[in-house]
């Protein structure tokens, strides 16, 4: 018997309610995601759209070749970062019109060699009055560095662009070059502006008409104007030579990078976005790095610490036929060898080496408790029983020796299982700069890797009994190169 019709109705419009509820949530959601998204999309478009694209691929004639990406890793990447001098579009007539030439130099020149493991990079500072061979005429193909004659290197930029600095450095070094960057005085000024200022430091009075700047000594927040007078300050400090500038320009953008990694930055969108959008504006790039290809290798890049950041500069000599030019020293090889074989840069260190090691962490598995492989993959003879006889004398349990196990090893790996992570740690403590790898196929035994430049062992902090060290004659070192001063990114800004 049906029920009265009252009844009925009500229980024929309650499914239709609730559809009506799920289909406005519906909407809600979808107008949500797009509200997040179309931003997003659009910035996007934006920054990609900033960024001037120009392709020197047709003048750049036979290429060195390209560096290959190695198992399970990135592919290396060596960026040609340009500094524009062009005065068009600064806001200001204070640093002329033009060059004398016509035209704009490139008197910043940086190669930022990132390597494929994306745990380190290394920029290269180019001096701008380095007298190097160069093609003759950059727009013909076939004008090659070895048929060239010697020309100012930033002049390179003034007669043919940044294909022509591209084609005069590979030519020079072998190294190719994956993409390039031209950043001109306007974008520089607008990126320091989006950050909020960059601290600077200085140890003397400045005074420099040229650059229309003036600082007292001491520590400065200096705006965008400021900061690119700043960097151009040249003749009144030191012996005013741009080798001095260079210095102070490699600590400028170690502030930067400080700045612009820094989680008030990376916390704000607002900030970012105008951070990238002034740094987008002044590119000038090949057609390959837009600003996809700029977000994965900054995505690549996350985890990279500001320390394994390097910064060095070519290192240079007086020009015999003008004093107040220079040319490139046989050392420079140094750094152009490192950046093809993607291995860290042998410079000599600019302190002793440690006698002792303070982990993060405290260590929690004794020496007793830990059973050592050591292998000698640095070609140097009796290294890995030297450091097995001064593991051994703080109560490492040595489980044996091996050569050659691992090809192209730079410094330490200390390879252990997931289940004896803590116990590598221990190790790791021993060898100053060791680099941990969990393998999971490994067994108990924790295994130590001495590659080229491997330091010799140190006394850990919890080690066994209180007989000294033996003496370590073997050294796996390579030749120093003691013209090159490096700096790191996280150094402080007054040294």
């Amino acid at each position: 018997m049906s029920g009265p019709p009252g009844n009925h109705v009500e229980e024929q419009a309650t499914p239709r309610r609730s559809h009506r509820r799920r289909k406005i949530i519906v909407l809600v959601l979808v107008g949500a995601l797009l509200a997040l998204t179309i931003p997003t999309v659009v910035a996007y478009f934006k920054l990609n759209g900033n960024i001037t694209r120009l392709d020197v691929s047709r003048y750049l004639g036979n290429r060195p070749s390209t560096s290959q990406a190695a198992a399970g890793q990135d592919k290396p990447l060596n960026i040609l970062v340009m500094g524009s001098d062009t005065r068009e579009g600064i806001g200001t007539t204070e640093y002329g019109k033009d060059t004398i030439e016509g035209g704009a130099h490139s008197d910043t020149n940086l190669l930022v060699h990132i390597s494929g493991d994306r745990e380190r990079a290394l920029v290269v500072s180019i001096p701008r009055d380095s007298m190097t061979m160069a093609p003759k005429d950059c727009a013909d193909p076939n004008s090659t560095v070895a048929n060239g004659a010697v020309r100012q290197w930033n002049y390179n930029y003034n007669q043919g662009g940044p294909g022509c600095v591209i084609k005069t450095l590979e030519g020079l070094t072998g190294v190719y070059v994956d993409h390039f960057v031209v950043v001109d005085f306007r974008g520089f000024q607008d990126m320091v502006d989006a950050l909020g200022g960059v601290e600077v430091c200085t140890t003397t009075d400045i005074a420099d008409a040229d650059a229309h700047f003036t600082l007292a000594a001491g520590r400065h927040r200096l705006d965008g104007k400021q900061a690119l007078g700043y960097v151009r300050v040249r003749k009144t400090v030191n012996d005013g030579s741009d080798l001095n500038r260079i210095k102070r320009q490699q600590a400028f953008l170690s502030s930067i990078v400080q700045e612009a990694t820094s989680t008030g930055l990376l916390l704000r969108p607002d900030r970012l976005y105008g951070f990238l959008n002034a740094a987008t504006k002044s590119m000038t790039t090949d057609p390959d790095l837009g600003a996809t290809t700029l977000a994965s290798i900054a995505n690549s890049l996350r985890h990279i610490g500001v320390g394994n950041i390097e910064f060095v500069t070519v290192p240079t000599e007086v020009y015999p036929e003008d004093e107040n030019r220079v040319q490139w020293t046989d050392e420079a090889t140094v750094i152009w060898e490192a950046i093809k074989a993607d291995r860290p840069l042998e410079t000599a260190p600019a302190t002793p080496k440690p006698t002792s090691t303070t982990p993060a962490k405290p260590l929690t598995v004794s020496p007793d408790q830990i059973s050592v492989q050591i292998s000698n993959d640095s070609g140097v003879e009796g290294l890995a029983v030297q450091a097995g006889n001064a593991l051994a004398v703080q109560g490492f349990v040595i489980a044996g020796y091996a050569n050659g196990a691992v090809e192209d090893v730079t410094g330490v790996r200390v390879v252990h299982s997931p289940a004896t992570a803590d116990a590598a740690r221990t190790v790791a403590a021993a060898f100053p700069g060791a680099k941990l790898v969990e393998d999971a196929g490994a067994d108990a035994t924790i295994t130590v890797h001495l590659g080229t430049g491997a330091p010799n062992p140190v006394a850990v902090p919890n080690r066994l009994g209180t007989d000294p060290l033996p003496s370590m004659t073997i050294s796996a070192a390579p030749a120093t190169s003691g013209g090159l001063e490096t700096r790191k990114a996280d150094q402080d800004i007054c040294n």
